[in-house]
């Protein structure tokens, strides 16, 4: 009987974290489709344009005074909205673990970023700056809400799960992003059928990317629940002195830190490559923004079976060997963009395809991974850290491109100086001795890590 009620229990409990896993899944459905088509496709370029509208004859707008090139705007506001996401992040992370209320701050995040998006409805004319605020808020929103919901991770999936769970939430995401993507595109290149202007289309895609981002978001928060926090002694450090204490901490774990440097350095790489794509296939290549949407389109389509394969891949291999043998394809990849010839869009189709299989696997199995570095208990904190890698230092990348570019005058050359980043990512992550760090870190180690 005494066998039964065990069996009983640990049936429930299982139902209990699928229950909580499949409403986990649908936050990335909800809002990655902001990062697609509103950062990736339509609010930079359209952006720009209300800036150039408002802009003097010399080409500067004049924000709160300080005099801007109207075609920099859009990158100013992006580079503003990471630094107050660094600024938030461990503040918020820390109020996590500290209260065991995530799902209230997630909700808070979420819901600012949503309504930031579908507020961008209301750009027209000249309100360039308006634009700029809400773009703002959206990012930094965005960027609070995932370190949160990455945060449930260690808690709603066992330590054997981690890898199959964290790769199916970036296959929804990335499967949202090419559902409305396809829709969006349909409606702003056909707008004169819908009645709508060119300008009009662009908005309506801006703002449905917010109202999608809100409606589903109902869906983690009805299924996702709070942990109690563990106790905390009387007058435990908050705010930034939450964020040094939780440094302090990390000293503790260096082969966690050794985890996140090889992160820091190969992610960068990844987003380079995912922001700089476009630059290198319109200006060396000389291929036109219909077939750059297309790129991204495969890349989102692609990302998806990626996603999935690669974290199949790691039930055998192990997360870390998949890891790394996906930045050998990143390698690999880059290697075979620098020979691309110009002017033929299926070379670089096949290019967009071969990222879009190693993207979503790199980054879904590096958050499992790291999942199991983090401390139980201090969850919020630890994901901050790692949120803060990747948004606090995304700008290296761009800068040895742009570095590269400026002293070759060559995309070629900018292209292929990335491969440093995998590499060098390589040989840290490979130099992680992860069973040693996920015992260390007082987490049950896996049979396959």
């Amino acid at each position: 009987m005494g066998n039964d009620t065990v069996r009983s229990s640990a049936a429930d409990e299982a139902a209990g974290r699928r229950y909580e896993q499949r409403g986990w899944y649908v936050y990335d459905w909800a809002c990655s489709v902001y990062s697609t088509s509103v950062l990736t496709v339509f609010l930079g370029p359209y952006l720009t344009s209300v800036a150039e509208a408002a802009a003097d004859p010399d080409g500067f707008v004049h924000p709160f005074g300080i005099p801007v090139r109207a075609g920099s705007f859009f990158a100013y506001a992006v580079s503003l909205s990471v630094i107050l996401a660094v600024l938030v992040m461990p503040l918020v992370g820390a109020a996590a673990d500290r209260t065991g209320r995530k799902k209230p701050l997630l909700a808070a995040a979420a819901y600012t970023g949503a309504a930031a998006t579908a507020c961008m409805f209301l750009l027209d004319g000249e309100r360039y700056l308006l634009g700029g605020v809400l773009l703002v808020v959206a990012n930094a929103a965005q960027s609070v809400a995932m370190m949160l919901y990455n945060s449930y991770l260690p808690q709603i999936a066992t330590p054997q799960e981690r890898d199959a769970v964290s790769s199916r939430g970036w296959a929804f995401g990335y499967a949202a992003g090419a559902l409305v993507l396809v829709a969006n595109l349909i409606l702003y290149t056909a707008h004169d059928s819908f009645g709508l202007s060119e300008g009009m289309a662009v908005r309506v895609c801006l703002a449905s990317a917010g109202l999608w981002w809100g409606a589903f978001t109902l869906v983690p928060l009805r299924r996702l629940r709070d942990r109690r926090a563990p106790a905390r002694e009387a007058g435990a450090p908050t705010g930034f002195r939450q964020l040094a204490a939780t440094l302090r901490d990390m000293r503790r774990h260096p082969l966690t830190l050794a985890f996140l440097l090889a992160y820091l350095v190969y992610n960068d790489g990844i987003q380079t490559v995912i922001s700089q794509a476009s630059v290198y296939g319109s200006k060396e290549l000389g291929l036109g923004q219909s077939t750059l949407i297309v790129a991204v389109l495969l890349v989102q389509v692609l990302a998806v079976a990626g996603a999935l394969a690669l974290g199949r891949l790691a039930r055998i291999h192990g997360a870390k060997r998949t890891i790394l043998g996906s930045l050998v394809a990143w390698t690999v990849t880059l290697a075979a963009g620098y020979f691309l010839p110009a002017g033929e869009p299926v070379w670089f189709f096949v290019l967009a395809a071969g990222i879009g299989l190693v993207l979503g696997g790199s980054q879904a199995l590096s958050r499992s991974l790291f999942s199991h570095l983090v401390p139980p208990g201090k969850e919020a904190e630890y994901f901050s850290a790692y949120e803060l890698s990747d948004r606090g230092m995304s700008w290296l990348g761009p800068l040895l491109f742009g570095l590269t570019y400026q002293f070759t005058g060559s995309y070629r050359d900018a292209i292929i100086s990335l491969v440093a980043f995998f590499v060098l990512g390589f040989a840290l992550l490979a130099r992680v001795p992860v069973r040693r760090a996920i015992a260390a870190a007082g987490n049950p180690v896996p049979e396959r890590i």
